[in-house]
């Protein structure tokens, strides 16, 4: 596994660098740890330039050194340019299985907004991506919230979860919502749906497939799992406010999601409610690709 770690001096990037160390990777992952600055003829003075290049030097080096004390196969690179491009064309170029990065990344000199990078990032990677953010001190294993429509991109996340090692303490919870679909130009509150036969039947199906979405899941990840629990929630309010309930209710650790769900089904896609749930989730985020 190739995983692209984009540190800076933030916060948030420590964060992702501690999402990287507490987690167990597969045998001979590799890590590509890279750090961004600007171009240096953004700068006046060529002390401004070298006071930056030192610092970022510095970063790279610890960064390279915890994870390499660690057992981690680590090697990086520090790189001119903005730093979102910087990184998605890095990801592309070392074709990287995992983008990590944390959720307000910024520059070395804090001059793009807080989570720019990171919304840019999760948007366009050509890979999978983890939002990390901190969790507080754990009691227990991991709880990885598992969010599916039982599409295909749901079933590449639930498999991204078993080709990993985790914890026998782990607990994974499947998530599924209940998405009520009528046909093009009609409407709950127009005949001949309201009181009638086919607005049940619509209820049923949605039902169902929310409980086969569910089932899969399961299925997918019960050889490697002992602790699962099951979740679905009708859609009475917006889909990525369930999910975001539903991690903070549970206190969940992570968040898995695929990067797209059923086709005509916006629910899942990539910068609707994925990248809700990525920007606003109290805990760590990783979108599947």
């Amino acid at each position: 596994m190739k995983i692209l770690l984009a540190v800076d001096a933030s916060q948030a990037s420590r964060n992702a660098v501690a999402e990287v160390l507490a987690r167990v990777w597969p045998a001979r992952s590799t890590f590509d740890v890279i750090t961004v600055v600007e171009p240096i003829h953004m700068w006046t003075t060529s002390e401004t330039a070298d006071a930056i290049y030192r610092r970022s030097a510095d970063l790279l080096r610890t960064t390279l050194e915890r994870l390499r004390t660690a057992g981690l196969d680590a090697d990086g690179d520090i790189l001119q340019g903005d730093p979102k491009r910087a990184i998605l064309d890095r990801a592309a170029k070392t074709h990287a299985s995992l983008v990590v990065v944390g959720s307000n990344l910024v520059s070395a000199v804090e001059h793009f907004l807080l989570g720019n990078v990171a919304a840019n990032v999760l948007r366009h990677a050509p890979c999978s991506v983890l939002i990390a953010r901190p969790k507080p001190e754990a009691v227990s294993g991991p709880k990885i919230l598992l969010t599916t429509d039982g599409s295909t991109y749901s079933d590449a996340a639930a498999r991204s979860l078993v080709m990993r090692t985790w914890p026998k303490s782990a607990e994974v919870r499947v998530m599924s919502v209940v998405e009520f679909v009528l046909p093009p130009g009609q409407s709950f509150l127009e005949p001949p749906f309201t009181g009638s036969e086919p607005i049940q039947k619509i209820r049923e199906d949605a039902m169902k497939l929310a409980q086969d979405a569910v089932a899969s899941a399961v299925r997918i990840l019960e050889k490697s799992f002992a602790n699962i629990s099951e979740s679905i929630s009708v859609l009475l309010e917006r889909p990525h406010t369930l999910i975001l309930k539903e991690a903070r209710d549970w206190n969940a650790d992570l968040i898995v999601m695929g990067s797209h769900g059923r086709q005509g089904a916006d629910r899942f896609l990539l910068g609707s409610v994925s990248e809700a749930v990525a920007t606003h989730a109290h805990c760590s985020v990783e979108i599947i690709r």
